[in-house]
């Protein structure tokens, strides 16, 4: 899954929030990391960790990648997690109670305030990321086109991953029924990890 998915799915308390948004940041073993994030903040990103794992290996997912066509496939985890992310946020209102602006208003909040504590890449995109709301462009396709733009461009080599919009669009019905399978029982997942945290 992708940053959205991540911080919702996590247990609603700051440290929680910010251990499961570290997940894609902090890399290695968690004990390696135990004198620079609190427990709560290690567990959170255990649960990162778990969830994608969960995810990777679910078959809903995995039907999901198998629809893209090549060269598209070779990163199709990268692609679908994008595209259920603007899922997401485009169904938000079935899932939760709270709206979605107001979750990322908060999110931001709680990233600004926190900042001395986020991996210096983060803190270096930070502001980028609130001018231009990453978390909230993903509920238009535009703005799935621009994250996917935005990721292309951490790679060393070109890829095929900036016009990857366009496999989305021709499979979007599809991709949006599989979503919509797979969101529910990952969310029982997500409690289910985090339950006696």
């Amino acid at each position: 899954m992708n940053h959205l998915a991540h911080l919702r799915l996590a247990n609603p308390s700051d440290e929680a929030r910010l251990g499961n948004l570290l997940g894609d940041f902090v890399k290695g073993c968690l004990t390696n990391h135990s004198h620079s994030y609190s427990p709560v903040i290690l567990q959170g990103i255990q649960t990162h960790r778990d969830i994608d794992q969960f995810t990777d290996r679910h078959p809903v997912h995995g039907r999901s990648r198998q629809r893209l066509q090549p060269p598209y496939r070779r990163l199709a985890g990268i692609i679908i997690d994008i595209s259920y992310d603007h899922f997401l946020a485009r169904h938000w209102h079935h899932f939760y109670a709270n709206s979605l602006d107001q979750f990322i208003d908060d999110i931001y909040q709680l990233l600004q305030r926190d900042r001395d504590r986020l991996p210096e890449s983060l803190q270096r995109a930070l502001p980028m990321m609130i001018q231009h709301n990453w978390l909230g462009d993903c509920r238009t396709m535009a703005g799935v086109d621009r994250t996917l733009a935005r990721v292309a461009r951490r790679f060393k080599r070109p890829t095929c991953l900036a016009t990857a919009g366009q496999e989305v669009r021709q499979h979007y019905d599809d991709l949006e029924q599989d979503f919509l399978a797979f969101f529910p029982a990952l969310m029982h997942y997500a409690e289910e990890v985090q339950r006696d945290l």
